[in-house]
């Protein structure tokens, strides 16, 4: 009778394969909660660079307004004084919007790492659950074979998964 009351060997595997489900169901939901925000950090990201862009078409405006200006203050001197003043305008005008753009572009940078980073965390949270479900297998194997190497490596891969785990949590 495979188990009998008593039996240290299967109540132990029994033990150690309820325990590594229950924390390869906890490092698969944070595998997918980091793979969510990933996503939602690139979709930040791409937004704010889709808003610098937009500002540096509208620097690109500026200067092309800037440099109408320029040409009307050569073709009528009589107004110089006029266009000098938009093309001042215009330079001021322009320094802002570089300046919002650069931050933008500075913002999206931002989320793109922040999703970089969420990344690497899913993979390392999606490796502490193969290696995980790998021990599980090896539980099972070593419950029906009976041979206690196949233990040694149940633990043995439950233990890695675990230190890999560990790995995620603290963002190695």
């Amino acid at each position: 009778m495979l188990f009998r009351s008593g039996d240290g060997h299967t109540s132990s595997i029994a033990m150690f394969t309820a325990i590594i489900a229950t924390v390869g169901a906890l490092f698969g939901y944070m595998g997918g909660a980091t793979q969510a925000n990933a996503g939602l950090y690139k979709n930040n990201a791409a937004i704010k660079k889709t808003e610098a862009s937009n500002q540096w078409n509208y620097y690109q405006a500026k200067s092309s307004k800037q440099n109408l200006s320029e040409l009307a203050m050569e073709l009528t001197p009589a107004k110089k004084e006029f266009y000098q003043d938009e093309i001042k305008r215009y330079k001021g005008e322009k320094a802002e919007i570089k300046a919002a753009a650069e931050k933008l572009e500075a913002e999206s940078k931002h989320w793109d790492e922040q999703s970089d980073e969420q990344m690497h965390q899913h993979h390392r949270w999606a490796q502490a659950t193969t290696v995980l479900q790998v021990a599980i297998a090896m539980a099972a194997i070593a419950l029906l074979s009976r041979k206690k190497w196949l233990e040694y490596v149940m633990y043995g891969a439950g233990a890695i998964g675990v230190v890999v785990g560990g790995l995620a949590a603290f963002h190695i």
